[in-house]
C-alpha cells in the first residue's frame, strides 16, 4: 500500500464528490502548512508525516484532474428522497391540468 493518511486511500477517493474532493485538499494544504511551520521551529515530531501530506495532496489533484479529463468517472449523486406532496399541493396542480386540456 502507498505511503499517506489510511482515510484517503485511493479507492475511497473515487466515492467522494467534487465539493468533498476540494474540501480535503484544503485541509491536507492546511495541515502541510502547519507541519511545514513546525519543521522549520523545530517542534516536527514525524518528518515523515510531511511526506504523506504531499503524497495525499498529489493523490486528490490526480483524481480532481482525471475527473476532467474523463478518465475517471465522477460518482453519481445521492438523490434526497422526494418530499411527500400535501394535499393542497394536489389541488393547485388539478386547476392548471384541466385548463391546460380545454
Amino acid at each position: 500500500m502507498a505511503v499517506g493518511s489510511k482515510d484517503l486511500a485511493p479507492v475511497e477517493l473515487d466515492t467522494f464528490e467534487d465539493e468533498r474532493l476540494l474540501d480535503e485538499l484544503r485541509r491536507a494544504k492546511e495541515e502541510l502548512f502547519n507541519l511545514r511551520f513546525q519543521a522549520a521551529t523545530g517542534q516536527l515530531d514525524s518528518h515523515g508525516r510531511l511526506r504523506s501530506i504531499k503524497r495525499d495532496i498529489a493523490r486528490i489533484y490526480t483524481v480532481i484532474r482525471e475527473r476532467e479529463l474523463g478518465i475517471r468517472a465522477t460518482p453519481a449523486p445521492i438523490e434526497k428522497p422526494a418530499k411527500k406532496s400535501t394535499k393542497k399541493a394536489v389541488k393547485a396542480e388539478t386547476p392548471d391540468a384541466t385548463e391546460e386540456s380545454a
